[in-house]
């Protein structure tokens, strides 16, 4: 596993480091075995879900995913804007949980932005996740193309 990148650590510090919790927030950070950043998204999710992916089956966990945004190469990086942009109905709901219900939103805002704003921070996407029922969430990945290195943050809530 790479050293993180100091943003990357704080990123952690407010949302939680790696987990199989398959509940609330958690940040991974490795380096990708090829360079598809959504599989590596994929990969982190069905890590996060833990045990319960095989409790309750694949399909139920990965049918609400999605992919809901994609960051436009060129464009200036703003991922608390961008988050708040998104028009996926089911996306949107989760967007005030990792921005505005949190305990100090600000220093969220600022470990979000620290870690997806970065400049070495190549490509960014967004995808809806869930069971299919109670749970919902978002999954935010990121890819530094140097470094061949994801940070993905994986939010679940029911």
């Amino acid at each position: 596993m790479p050293q993180q990148p100091e943003s990357v650590a704080k990123l952690a510090s407010v949302y939680g480091g790696p987990s199989q919790a398959a509940f609330g927030s958690a940040v991974f950070h490795d380096r990708l075995q090829g360079d598809d950043l959504v599989e590596a998204a994929r990969t982190r999710y069905r890590e996060f879900v833990g045990k319960l992916l095989e409790q309750y089956g694949k399909e139920a966990w990965m049918a609400p995913w999605r992919e809901v945004y994609v960051r436009d190469t060129g464009s200036t990086p703003d991922i608390v804007s961008e988050l708040r942009q998104i028009d996926d109905s089911d996306a949107r709901l989760s967007v005030p949980m990792i921005l505005d219900s949190i305990e100090n939103p600000d220093a969220a805002k600022a470990a979000l932005s620290g870690a997806f704003d970065d400049p070495a921070v190549t490509e960014l996407r967004v995808f809806t996740v869930g069971d299919g029922e109670a749970m919902s969430g978002i999954l935010i990945a990121a890819l530094r193309s140097a470094s061949g290195e994801a940070t993905c943050l994986v939010f679940l809530m029911d």
